[in-house]
Formats: structure tokens, sequence, C-alpha cells
């Protein structure tokens, strides 16, 4: 099998949806995470906590040095994400389709690289 991952970014979210379209959006998701579960394809699905604190680590001096606050180089900033594990490409097609009409707003998909030894 393969891994995917299926991503949005805030964005991407249309700034007209009401407060029932949200809750609407959720029952859809529900439903979809549990087909995905029955599918045996689901790895890990989740959106962002946009009210939590965010911190940003670097160790490239060789210690962690810890930063309060996002540093997103571009104007997009991760919503929530989906990891599938499925056959192939059209798998993951079918399936980054299926969370997009639950959403109501656009996905991107990525193939994650090949684990190579243990």
């Amino acid at each position: 099998m393969t891994e995917y991952l299926i991503k949005f970014d805030d964005e991407w979210i249309s700034p007209h949806l009401t407060e029932p379209d949200f809750v609407e959006a959720g029952l859809r998701v529900r439903e979809l995470r549990q087909e995905m579960q029955e599918a045996g394809v689901l790895v890990f699905t989740g959106g962002l906590d946009t009210e939590a604190p965010v911190f940003s680590v670097d160790a490239s001096s060789g210690a962690p040095v810890f930063t309060d606050g996002p540093f997103a180089e571009t104007k997009e900033h991760l919503g929530g994400i989906c990891v599938v594990d499925v056959a192939d490409e059209e798998a993951a097609r079918h399936w980054a389709g299926k969370v997009a009409v639950a959403c109501g707003w656009p996905q991107e998909v990525h193939l994650f690289r090949r684990r190579t030894g243990a």
C-alpha cells in the first residue's frame, strides 16, 4: 500500500460559510471518516486548532531552540490533514474527491516518500 497526504489550507475555506455550514460539513466528514475506517484506508485525519499556541523549534545549532509563534513563509496555513494508505494514485484520487465533497472546499494530495530500511 502507499500513503498519501490529503490536506487543505485555511485560506481555501470560503469566508461566506456559516456556522450551520460548518456543522453540516462536520457531519459529512464524520460519516466519511467511518467509511474510510471500514474500507481500511484511513491512517489519520484531523483539523488544526487555530486558537492553540504555535511554536517552532530549530536544532541547526546542535541544541533545540524553541520560539513562540507561527513562522510560515507563505500566506497559506495548514488547516487540516488526512493520511490514507491506498493501493495507488487512482485510489488516492477517489478518497481525496470524497474528502473535498465532504468538507466543501479544495484539497491537495501529496505522495509520501517511500521508506527505505527499517
